[in-house]
């Protein structure tokens, strides 16, 4: 480690803060857990309040959102991870609703105030530069945009390329802490996830570019494309599935138009395997948010195929992805961005892929949205819908079409109560779909 970094402790280096500051949280894998406990130690200690804390999904615990430090920290998340699900929905903690794409625009814009950028980095190179890693996201503008950056320097973050590169002139405070990143076990599909993986696998054509995100579903499609060729990746993140397909040559990027032969992503989360494969990698570049989720330069790639899940689909297709009710789950995230992006996309497939029916044998495609359910994706945008039971294309069809083509893929049990909705809500005009 170079010698002209002067490291202190993470109390010492959080010793900046003030009551009503505005910090942002490096985010999924490379949260700087050992900044955040140092950080909560020191705001109770010496009676700090209105400290706002901002973020993407985080992996590790989230004090900061427990009931033991309200009116300390007020949690306002562009996305919400499980760790801080209860506390949001118990009103210990909030959410601000943006498109992914959106978020970097949030600091850079000024429509959010940044005092303090909390962030993990790889150790310098012999050029005075640090790699991000898995995080860069909507991270980098939060750098230049605080007015402290604080950075723990961990051998464990893998030396990503593309804007995860920094200059340690950017950072004001260093931290040293080795520690493993938070990693992901690769979800197994079971038969239900499977028969989603096929039907969007024959959906994709050779010269692809994919998006999907982390989950049993995108391991279920990934694992049924060792036959296709020349796929691409441009994402907002990817997990251990793509390995085996770059592996095998299946992944090469050659038919992209952006960013040829590279794997282009913005944060990541998976096993070791997944950080080891991006470290000092030619062929990935690790981008900021506004590039890799912005529609117009995910639609220049063609044949772009964004694949994206779902709580709740109703069946005049209105996509709910966040929230059940008074249930909050995640956040709008960057399916928007991905649907919209693909369906402007030359031969683009923009696919909404989920179980038509959940573990506890209630259907999720529904007459109508529950009471207070989030429509991310609304029923402009939805093309192509996936469930276990087949594949639908939307985009086009009239309301009456689409609620038939909606409950020809619905689980069996759920498609004559569908049917009668339908019929209600439509009149004789309406035929029933058996």
């Amino acid at each position: 480690m170079p010698s002209k970094i002067n490291f202190m402790s993470p109390l010492e280096a959080v010793s900046i803060l003030k009551s009503g500051d505005h910090v942002h949280l490096s985010s999924v894998a490379s949260t700087p857990t050992i900044l955040v406990n140092a950080m909560c130690e020191y705001a109770k200690a010496n009676g700090l309040r209105d400290i706002h804390v901002h973020h993407l999904h985080t992996e590790p615990p989230a004090p900061y959102a427990d009931p033991e430090y309200e009116g300390i920290f007020q949690h306002d998340a562009f996305f919400v991870g499980k760790n801080v699900r209860k506390q949001v929905q118990a009103g210990y903690a909030d959410y601000i609703p943006i498109f992914l794409s959106e978020t970097q625009n949030l600091y850079r814009s000024g429509v959010l105030p940044i005092n303090v950028a909390m962030v993990q980095v790889s150790p310098p190179d012999n050029s005075g530069y640090v790699s991000l890693g898995t995080s860069v996201d909507a991270t980098l503008a939060a750098i230049e945009r605080a007015d402290t950056v604080i950075a723990v320097v961990n051998r464990d973050v893998p030396w990503a390329l593309g804007d995860a590169l920094i200059p340690l002139s950017a950072i004001d405070r260093f931290v040293e802490h080795d520690e493993p990143l938070e990693e992901a076990i690769p979800a197994q599909p079971n038969e239900q996830e499977l028969a989603i993986g096929r039907h969007c696998a024959e959906l994709i054509e050779d010269g692809a570019c994919l998006q999907m995100g982390i989950g049993a579903i995108p391991n279920a499609v990934l694992s049924q494309l060792g036959n296709h060729k020349n796929l691409g990746i441009h994402t907002e993140m990817f997990a251990d599935g793509v390995l085996p397909l770059v592996e095998k040559g299946v992944i090469n990027g050659s038919m992209k138009a952006t960013d040829r032969g590279k794997i282009v992503s913005t944060f990541l989360m998976g096993s070791q395997k997944v950080y080891s494969f991006i470290d000092h990698n030619p062929n990935v570049l690790m981008m900021d948010v506004g590039y890799t989720n912005d529609p117009f330069v995910i639609a220049r790639n063609p044949r772009m195929t964004a694949i994206n899940s779902a709580i709740e689909v109703d069946i005049t297709g209105q996509v709910c992805a966040d929230s059940i009710g008074t249930t909050f789950f995640s956040g709008v995230g960057g399916q928007v961005d991905f649907i919209y992006g693909a369906s402007r996309s030359e031969g683009g497939k923009p696919i909404i892929a989920m179980p038509a029916i959940t573990s506890k044998g209630v259907s999720k495609l529904v007459n109508t949205l529950k009471v207070g359910a989030g429509v991310v994706t609304t029923r402009s945008h939805i093309h192509w819908l996936v469930t276990e039971f087949g594949a639908v294309n939307l985009y086009g069809k009239t309301l009456q079409e689409r609620a038939r083509l909606i409950i020809s893929i619905a689980h069996p049990s759920a498609q004559e109560e569908l049917d009668k909705a339908a019929f209600a809500r439509y009149g004789s005009h309406y035929h029933f779909v058996k």
